[in-house]
């Protein structure tokens, strides 16, 4: 058996090799892959900012202030980002912002001018980019699992790990790794679609108990919210860390199959379909792999990715990648209730986001409530943004 199977092994590779020579080869190259969009800076003046002198800017400094905090006790020689300067050129900078009296929008604006040089961000040339919103969830909660209360909020696994890629290439600054380790190896970490099948068990303790997946999954989608317990008691959770896994958004899921429209998505629409649809919402919510585990905040909340407490309307999230935590930005786009209406105002970037990528791209902080929940879920809204660089170390 063995030399027969030999035998019909080596009159195949003869049959492959005359069938080689009769026709002609090709050779199919590898499809490449896309390359990524650069982040490109064009200078302007604060005179040329659309709508600049309208707002009220001491709004935002005591989120720049909150920023400063965090930027001035890292060594002075150490750069924000690849743009943002260094240490050394924040602190005389936010020495001043400190003088400013609160509530004083012609001296705030002065200090803006005076400090900072304003560019417009474009992404490879193109300063058009997407620009949603995000809040403070609230769900209702138990902690004890039972009744109407099945769904699990995680905190961080025992056997999560972080790489910080940068530690072993300089080039990889800022980009992370998450996994286990399954023998000698670092393994994927278990996905959405594993963990909500049981793939947890024992490894991760559990916060406590909500009532409502969909929301649950939108707490994932935000990183933050409120939970109103059964005895009244308020516990606020924050964002402690990621399965690792990409993020897939299930609003282009459900564009891409053409149930719901470009024109009418919104956070409303995917949740209306979801309640509607409780079987294959289920499934499509296990589309997304990544999974977000999360923490109790004692004390003022909701914190973002620099640490520091969010400020509603005046916090954006942001790809760090291309734009340095605590700076400011100046952004155009539209009101999310009003789209005739420009949504002009000075921010700062605070706050990161698994869906945020790119070199324009923006998910502003509407805080908690109703108002803030009708106008994070109907953002997503074309705009442009501004970067507001220390004029001592501006390119």
């Amino acid at each position: 058996m063995i030399e027969s199977r030999r035998f019909q092994a080596a009159s195949w590779i003869t049959l492959l090799a005359l069938l080689a020579a009769c026709a002609p080869l090709k050779l199919v190259p590898p499809p490449e892959a896309p390359r990524e969009a650069k982040l490109v800076l064009a200078r302007t003046t604060f005179a040329k900012l659309p709508g600049w002198r309208a707002d009220s800017h001491s709004q935002a400094l005591p989120p720049l202030l909150g920023s400063c905090a965090r930027v001035i006790e890292r060594p002075p020689d150490q750069r924000l980002g690849n743009i943002g300067g260094v240490t050394s050129d924040w602190r005389p900078l936010c020495a001043a912002a400190s003088r400013v009296r609160p509530g004083d929008d012609p001296g705030a604006r002065y200090f803006f001018e005076s400090w900072f040089a304003p560019y417009q961000a474009t992404s490879d040339g193109n300063p058009d980019g997407l620009f949603t919103g995000y809040y403070e969830i609230e769900l209702r909660g138990a902690r004890a699992r039972g009744g109407s209360y099945r769904v699990p909020i995680y905190a961080l696994p025992k056997d999560l790990i972080t790489v910080e890629l940068g530690r072993f290439d300089a080039r990889l600054q800022g980009r992370r790794l998450s996994g286990r380790v399954a023998g000698d190896k670092l393994v994927p970490y278990e996905t959405r679609a594993q963990i909500e099948k049981g793939g947890l068990a024992g490894r991760a303790p559990v916060l406590l108990w909500v009532d409502d997946p969909v929301k649950a999954f939108f707490l994932h989608v935000q990183g933050s919210g409120r939970v109103i317990m059964e005895d009244g008691q308020v516990v606020r959770l924050g964002f402690a860390g990621r399965n690792g896994h990409a993020y897939v958004s299930i609003g282009r899921e459900l564009i891409r199959g053409g149930i719901i429209a470009r024109e009418d998505m919104s956070m409303q629409a995917i949740t209306g379909w979801l309640r509607a649809h409780p079987g294959e919402g289920a499934a499509l919510m296990s589309r997304n792999p990544s999974y977000i585990f999360f923490r109790v905040i004692e004390g003022e909340s909701p914190v973002g990715a620099q640490g520091v407490v969010l400020t509603p309307g005046r916090s954006l999230a942001v790809d760090p990648d291309w734009v340095p935590l605590g700076l400011p930005v100046w952004l155009d786009t539209v009101d999310p209730l009003s789209p005739a209406r420009p949504l002009r105002r000075l921010v700062v970037a605070q706050d990161t986001g698994a869906a945020i990528k790119g070199p324009v791209r923006g998910d502003l902080f509407w805080g908690s409530g109703r108002e803030a929940a009708e106008r994070a879920g109907r953002m997503r809204k074309s705009g442009s943004y501004y970067l507001l660089l220390p004029r001592s170390s501006a390119p």
